[in-house]
């Protein structure tokens, strides 16, 4: 039987650059999934953990550096790894934060070449994963422009590295996610408007749909209804709320757009497999979003 793949949200907001996770594990399951944002995936002490990148799937080494380009499926399991010491670091970033204009300079060819690349996920050595352990660990221990300065170095270090290795097949089957103009549309207005209720009727007239016809659109697109559209975006924001601010549960499901705080926890647990005291007692480590 097939997995199932699932579109993530991910806690970047549009006007945010990037994130980095910092945490210790004891469990390393993450269910296959895409996202449009590229992923750097750096993994200590895991070694017997199975990564899955398209169609490629392998057991991890005890050093284990990948990175994913925007809409690959990816995931991990658990698999035969017994270490309860598991150290993720996940640096999110969105797949415009560096514009074709950037790119095109001469000096930043290394990047853009190893960007188009990670369209295969790639697999960098034990010897650079190594070398760029440092900069990697202190990530999220620096603030504004330095994050950025730090991040491009890290770039630079991996992009002109040897002994990479593609590890998927098949490129992203899933490029054109958001290329149109009504998807943008319906993007757009949930990030502006997830706290409050929104009705199939009312977004469905600002792209000029019937309700009917919307429904099939939107589900052939993401994969999934309207509500559970903009309930993945408002679980977004929840995640990364109950970590990075000092409220309630119930405040941070009201202020995300759930009325009931009973459906929120069902919500909750159904996308994140956990529910959101777990979630937050889980992240222990480090999540910082600039």
């Amino acid at each position: 039987m097939t997995p199932q793949v699932h579109r993530e949200i991910t806690p970047l907001s549009p006007e945010d650059s990037f994130l980095v996770f910092d945490r210790v594990k004891d469990d390393f399951d993450f269910p296959m999934h895409f996202h449009p944002e590229f992923e750097l995936n750096f993994i200590l002490n895991g070694k017997g953990v199975r990564r899955v990148i398209g169609d490629s799937m392998e057991n991890i080494e005890n050093v284990e550096l990948v990175l994913v380009g925007p809409n690959l499926q990816h995931g991990w399991e658990l698999h035969n790894c017994r270490n309860k010491n598991i150290h993720e670091i996940t640096i999110q970033f969105h797949n415009d934060l560096f514009d074709e204009k950037l790119l095109s300079r001469r000096i930043m060819k290394p990047i853009r070449d190893m960007f188009e690349r990670s369209a295969h996920g790639i697999l960098f050595s034990e010897k650079i994963a190594e070398e760029v352990k440092p900069k990697i660990l202190q990530l999220s221990k620096i603030d504004s422009i330095d994050y950025f300065l730090e991040l491009i170095s890290i770039l630079q270090d991996l992009a002109t590295s040897r002994n990479q290795r593609l590890l998927s097949s098949y490129t992203s089957i899933n490029k054109d996610f958001e290329n149109s103009d009504k998807i943008k549309i319906i993007y757009e207005f949930v990030q502006e408007n997830y706290q409050y209720k929104i009705s199939l009727n009312e977004i469905s007239e600002m792209v000029n749909m019937s309700p009917v016809s919307f429904n099939r659109f939107i589900k052939k697109r993401t994969g999934k209804t309207l509500i559970e559209y903009v309930n993945d975006t408002r679980i977004g924001y929840a995640s990364r709320w109950l970590i990075e601010k000092d409220l309630s549960i119930a405040e941070v499901a009201f202020k995300c757009g759930f009325n009931n705080i009973a459906n929120f926890n069902r919500v909750f647990k159904k996308s994140k497999n956990c529910t959101p005291s777990q979630y937050r007692e889980e992240f222990s480590g480090i999540k910082r979003v600039l």
